[in-house]
């Protein structure tokens, strides 16, 4: 990733993303550019998408209202087959299984391509 800056000021408030220091003009714009065009293997994963385990989590927890982990006694083993039902920060996907909705590390699954 590569960070361009332009002049730095004080800072007061933020307008559509953009920092503005009471003028109408911004001072300071920052803008991220990727630096590979290569999409990473989580890239193609979205809601909707099915999965499969390839790896058992030791520890697992639920995706509810009022989340519980436990560990996991053969719940989820490798090879079970799932959906992805929502994305979360660092990695962190809600995949609905036939025993339950659970929060699982992206390292534990990879997306399941299906022929036609």
């Amino acid at each position: 990733m590569a960070l361009s800056f332009a002049s730095l000021t004080n800072f007061s408030k933020m307008q559509s993303g953009v920092w503005y220091s009471g003028a109408i003009t911004p001072r300071f714009t920052v803008r991220c550019c990727e630096a590979s065009k290569e999409p990473s293997p989580k890239s193609k994963l979205q809601v909707g998408s099915p999965i499969i385990i390839v790896e058992a989590p030791k520890v697992i927890k639920t995706a509810a209202s009022m989340p519980c982990l436990r560990a996991n006694a053969g719940l989820v083993k490798p090879g079970d087959v799932g959906r992805i039902v929502s994305r979360k920060p660092k990695d962190l996907w809600a995949v609905r299984l036939s025993i339950g909705t659970y929060l699982l590390d992206g390292k534990y699954f990879k997306a399941l391509e299906l022929e036609e």
